[in-house]
Formats: structure tokens, C-alpha cells, sequence
């Protein structure tokens, strides 16, 4: 005797709903030969959807044994169930099951996408098989654009994709007019001859008359079984086994299908999707133009506290000691001099400072005079642009010549004409112009620091302010690494020198480090908001494919009955969540690029650097697999029965 296609043996099935228990099969015996007509017979609650399930492999019993081609399926687990489906069943559904954001030829092309099937290969069969149904006019007509016949033709050209060895046809009539389902009855009746073993279930007795075989069940029992008409043994044709063995394992052919799915699903719920777009767009577009700002911010400090030296020193008076007139009465330039001879020290820089009156032509102006030394620029960075510089000679002979900063060259000479050798009355008093400096910008308060007129210290004290004293000292060291030790010694020569500690010395080197580091604070606070926003956005993926799963329940069971594993639904859905997400990225980090570009027009301090951009958008990436994942894994839980069952 040969061995059955298909045998059960006392098969029982029970659903559990808490601690209430509910028998459906009641030890069910059955034996189906290949090449069979099948039609399995019975009211609503008889049994006969969940036996279908069954034998679908599309559920386990819960008792008994299954044997296909002799084999026990009862220890598969559900990958190797997945592959079992794909490679042996064909399923045609009552309600038809398609896909319904794809079109006919996509739904039909379902099957050999998880059998692994090139794309030309399936593309020309799915072709193939709508054309043998009368629907190659109709391969890119989503379901929607369809009759229920066609769509039922549809349906069987599925089940036929990777051959369909056994097919199983759950009502397939049951909600079509009467002349398409004769016509799906004629099909069916077709594929038996062709080799195909059919299953129908149905509660149609005129139906059920058509297959060779009836087998009527009634509350979990087979009541009877009778076999009208006996066919010949026969082997299923060479052409459906070599389709049946398209690929012995279950995948997506590649990512670019699994990204092909994903944008057809996002296109079906567009708004949805956009407002989902919108949460990771906002939160991408925030890193980026926040940690733009909070860098070019900190550069921006930093480029001014380098223009004034980060190796200085800079010595100023105790407010202890300003007298009520405002005078300085503590620092001399001889003071300069004597620190110059310390060994760290580079330069030595006295400055005298004060507000006057200009005068040149027609035009008046008030700006900052500074009285200081030949070293000044190179303590200050800050050279000449035109002209030249006061030299010691300058000092020595109290020389009325000064060097204008650019704010008051353009002043004062506003047509352009060359300042150089032209006199400018200063408190009424004429200096030379002998340079001008260059373009310095604004400094670290925000003043501007070309808007000054810089002459000899000497000239200065005497002809000016009319004092002995200096305002500030601009000590620039030799070695960096030893500047606080050389702070030391400066502070120890001042205060022998004036038998007093009536001096205070700034440490440019340690204003740059907490500046630095209070900036950093800053933009890891900036960055810290805008990931609260990208996170916001990443519970809004989670939320719209939590939604997701449940709206496409039924679909998820039609890709399981068709063959896909649960790692290949996993890996769908993730993609989904991936797509958005790195749309998302992508249209954030142009907005956030966008405002930066805005905000430098405006006059705000941005940089750009690749690094945040990566690294916005590597966290809208990771926002989109995490997010969803868990509504990725819900779906490839999902039990193929109770995914089909599903509103």
C-alpha cells in the first residue's frame, strides 16, 4: 500500500479562553490520497475551518498525530512549518486575502518573494498565471479595482505561485454571485486535472457535490465520508514539482523588496505617515541646528579669547586701589620692564586707556585711546594693515603719531581717502597718523575692537591723560605649560616692587578652559533638549506601527499562510520603521541645515561640522530600529490561524 499525502490519527483540538477549555475536533482519523478532490462538509461551529487550519499547517493540534508524506509534522517548529507552507500548500480564502496597497501581479508574486525567487523569474510567472485567468489586462489593478471573481482568480493564481501541490479552498464561493462561482469551481476542477490534490471546505452542499470525495463533519466528528467518484493514482506532473522546489529556504529575496513593501505600505495611510515624519523630523532638525549653534557659539568665544592670546597674562590693579577721581596709582611702566626680565616671559605690554574726542575735517567722533608700546602687536596677534607701527623711538621722544583701528579710519575718512600722513586732532591736540590696523572684529564683551586710535604710552601719559601710571599689563609667556608658575613669580615681583598685594592677575589660559568647558555644558543641554524631541518622535514610530500590526493582522497571516517566516515579518516591519525614520533623518538634517544657514545669515555665530549631522541622523536611524522593534516582534508572534481570523 502507498503511503497517504495526507493522513490524521485521532487528532484533537481544544482552545482555552483562561481556565474554560473547548474540545473542536474530537479525535479525528483521516486519510487523503494525492491527486484527491476533497470537499470537507459542514454547518458554522462544526469544526470544519479549524480541521482546514490544521492541514494548512496554519495551526497545531493539540492531540494526535499529522503525518504529511509519512513524515510527523508535530515537531516543526514554525520556521519549518513556513517552509512546509511554502513549498507544498496553495490557499484560497473566502474573503480572498489580498494584499490591498498592492497590485495583482505584487499579490501574486507573494509566495515565491519568501520561497527567495529572483524578481524577473516571479514577475514573468505571476505574469503567466493572471494571464492563464483572463486577468493579464488587469496585472497592475489593486483589489480594490477588481470584482470579487477576479479577485478571487487573483487569489488562485497565489495559491499556484510555487506550484500549490495541495490546495486548499476555504468557501471560495461563498461570496461570489453564482456565475463566478461556477467559474471558480471550473478552475479549481481544472488544477485537480492538472495534478493538484484540492481541499475544499464549504457549507454548500452544491459545492461539496462537485469534488470526487465528500466528507461531512458535524460538531468535531466526521459523520460521513463518502467517495463518489475514483481517480487513477497519479503523480503530481514534473512542472509542479520543479515550481514546488523554487528554493528549500524561506527569505526576501533582497532588502530593496522589503523597502518596496514598506513605502507601499506608508503610501497607504500618507497622512499618518507625514504627521509620524514630522515628530522625527523635528527632533533630527533640533540636534542639528542646536549643536550648530552651541558649537559656532563656542568657537566664536574661543576664536576672540585666541585673538587676544590664550598664553597671556593679564595684570590690572586691585579695585582697592582707584581713587574717587578714577586715577590708577598702582601699576608703572617700569613695572613692565622689570617682569620682562623674568625667564618665561616673551613680552611685557603696558597699556593706558581712556575716552576722547577725535576730530578730523568736519567730523567728530569719540572713540578709545590706547597708549602702549612697539610690542603690542605681537602680545595682541593683531598686526598692521597699511603703514607702520609705533617704534621705541616713537616712545622714547613723546612723538604725537598714532595707528587708527579700522571703525575709525572709516570715520573719520569715510570717502575712502588714505589716512596715512594726514593729521587727526586728538582732545584738540594734532597726532600723525602714521598706520592703520587690521580688522579685529568684535571682542569678548561684544565691543568693538577696531574702534580705537592707538599711539606711544609715553605720548599718552603725558600729553593726554596726564599721569605716571598704566592701566593694564599684557604679559605674553614663552612656554604655555608654565604659565601658572610664572603667574606666580609676576605676582611675588609686584607685590616686593610695591610692598603691597595691590594687583590682580588674569589667566587667559584658564579663562579659555572654562569657557571651554562651560560651552560644552551648554551644548551637551542644547543636545539634550533636542534628543528629548527625536525621542518624542521615535514613541510617534512606535505608535504608528503599533497601529500598523493591528490594521494589517489579516495581511501578516496571509504572508505567514504564504510562506513567510517569522524572521522575514520581523524583518518587514523593522523596515517600515526604518524607512520612516531615515526619511525622516534625511528631510531633518536638510531642515536643521536649513536653519543654521538662516541663522548665519542673521548674523549668529554656526558651525557646521559632519559629525552632529552623522550623528543626528545615525540616532533617527537607531530611534527607528528600536522603536520598532517591539511592534515588529508582536507581529511575527502572530499565530498564522489567528492572523487570518482577524476584522
Amino acid at each position: 500500500m502507498t503511503t497517504p499525502l495526507i493522513r490524521l490519527e485521532n487528532v484533537h483540538k481544544t482552545y482555552f479562553n483562561g481556565d474554560l477549555a473547548v474540545e473542536v475536533l474530537h479525535g479525528l482519523s483521516l486519510d487523503i490520497e494525492a491527486g484527491e478532490f476533497v470537499a470537507i462538509m459542514g454547518a458554522s461551529g462544526s469544526g470544519k475551518s479549524t480541521l482546514m487550519n490544521i492541514l494548512g499547517c496554519l495551526d497545531s493540534a493539540t492531540g494526535g498525530r499529522y503525518l504529511l508524506d509519512g513524515e510527523d509534522i508535530s515537531d516543526l517548529d514554525a520556521d519549518e512549518l513556513a517552509a512546509l507552507r511554502r513549498r507544498t500548500f496553495g490557499f484560497v480564502f473566502q474573503s480572498y486575502n489580498l494584499i490591498a496597497t498592492s497590485s495583482a501581479q505584487e499579490n501574486v508574486e507573494v509566495p515565491a518573494i519568501y520561497a527567495g525567487t529572483p524578481a524577473a523569474e516571479r514577475r514573468a510567472r505571476a505574469a503567466e498565471l493572471l494571464t492563464t485567468l483572463r486577468l493579464g489586462d488587469r496585472l497592475d489593478h489593486r483589489p480594490s479595482q477588481l470584482s470579487g471573481g477576479q479577485q478571487q482568480r487573483v487569489s488562485i493564481a497565489r495559491a499556484l505561485m510555487n506550484g500549490g501541490r495541495i490546495i486548499l479552498a476555504d468557501e471560495p464561493t461563498g461570496a461570489l454571485d453564482s456565475q463566478s462561482g461556477e467559474e471558480v469551481m471550473a478552475l479549481l476542477r481544472s488544477m485537480h486535472e492538472q495534478g493538484h490534490t484540492i481541499i475544499v471546505i464549504t457549507h454548500a452542499r452544491e459545492v461539496a457535490e462537485r469534488a470526487d470525495r465528500l466528507i461531512e463533519i458535524r460538531d468535531g466528528h466526521i459523520l460521513s465520508d463518502r467517495t463518489k467518484r475514483r481517480v487513477p493514482d497519479r503523480a503530481a506532473p514534473e512542472k509542479l514539482k520543479q515550481i514546488s522546489g523554487s528554493s528549500g529556504v524561506a527569505a526576501i529575496a533582497d532588502f530593496s523588496e522589503a523597502v518596496k513593501m514598506a513605502f507601499r505600505a506608508l503610501r497607504a495611510n500618507l497622512f499618518r505617515t507625514i504627521l509620524t515624519l514630522l515628530g522625527i523630523i523635528i527632533g533630527v532638525s533640533s540636534v542639528v541646528a542646536m549643536l550648530a549653534i552651541g558649537t559656532g557659539a563656542q568657537k566664536s568665544i574661543l576664536d576672540r579669547i585666541n585673538a587676544m592670546g590664550s598664553d597671556l597674562l593679564l595684570i590690572r590693579p586691585s579695585m582697592a586701589n582707584f581713587r574717587g577721581t578714577g586715577n590708577i596709582v598702582t601699576l608703572r611702566p617700569e613695572d613692565a620692564d622689570a617682569i620682562l626680565e623674568l625667564p618665561n616671559v616673551a613680552t611685557a605690554v603696558p597699556e593706558v586707556t581712556g575716552t576722547v574726542t577725535l576730530r578730523y575735517g568736519n567730523v567728530d567722533y569719540q572713540s578709545q585711546a590706547d597708549g602702549t608700546v612697539p610690542t603690542f602687536t605681537t602680545a595682541k596677534s593683531w598686526q598692521v594693515a597699511r603703514g607702520d607701527f609705533i617704534n621705541q623711538n616713537d616712545v622714547s621722544t613723546y612723538a604725537p603719531v598714532a595707528v587708527l583701528g579700522t571703525t575709525v579710519a572709516k570715520t573719520l575718512f569715510p570717502d575712502g581717502t588714505d589716512p596715512i600722513g594726514k593729521y587727526v586732532l586728538v582732545q584738540k591736540i594734532p597726532f600723525q597718523i602714521i598706520g592703520v590696523m587690521e580688522s579685529k572684529g568684535a571682542g569678548a564683551g561684544g565691543n568693538d575692537q577696531d574702534d580705537v586710535i592707538i599711539m606711544p604710552l609715553s605720548t599718552a601719559n603725558l600729553r593726554l591723560f596726564g599721569q605716571k601710571y598704566v592701566r593694564t599689563i599684557t604679559v605674553q609667556v614663552k612656554n604655555g605649560d608654565m604659565i601658572d608658575a610664572t603667574q606666580d613669580q609676576i605676582q611675588s615681583l609686584l607685590n616686593t616692587r610695591h610692598k603691597a598685594d595691590d594687583t590682580m592677575i588674569t589667566n587667559m589660559s584658564s579663562i579659555r578652559e572654562a569657557v571651554t568647558e562651560t560651552s560644552n555644558t551648554m551644548t551637551l543641554f542644547l543636545g539634550s533638549v533636542a534628543a528629548i524631541s527625536l525621542l518624542v518622535g521615535g514613541i510617534g514610530v512606535m505608535n504608528i506601527m503599533l497601529v500598523s500590526v493591528t490594521e494589517r493582522t489579516r495581511e501578516i497571516g496571509v504572508r505567514m499562510a504564504t510562506g513567510a517566516r517569522r524572521r522575514d515579518i520581523l524583518i518587514q516591519f523593522i523596515t517600515e520603521a526604518l524607512v520612516v525614520s531615515a526619511i525622516g533623518g534625511a528631510l531633518g538634517v536638510a531642515l536643521g541645515l536649513g536653519i543654521g544657514v538662516l541663522a548665519r545669515y542673521l548674523g549668529a555665530p554656526i558651525e557646521f561640522s559632519i559629525g552632529p549631522v552623522a550623528l543626528a541622523f545615525a540616532c533617527a536611524f537607531a530611534t527607528g530600529l528600536i522603536f520598532g522593534f517591539l511592534p515588529a516582534r508582536k507581529a511575527s508572534r502572530l499565530q498564522p490561524a489567528v492572523a487570518l481570523s482577524s476584522e
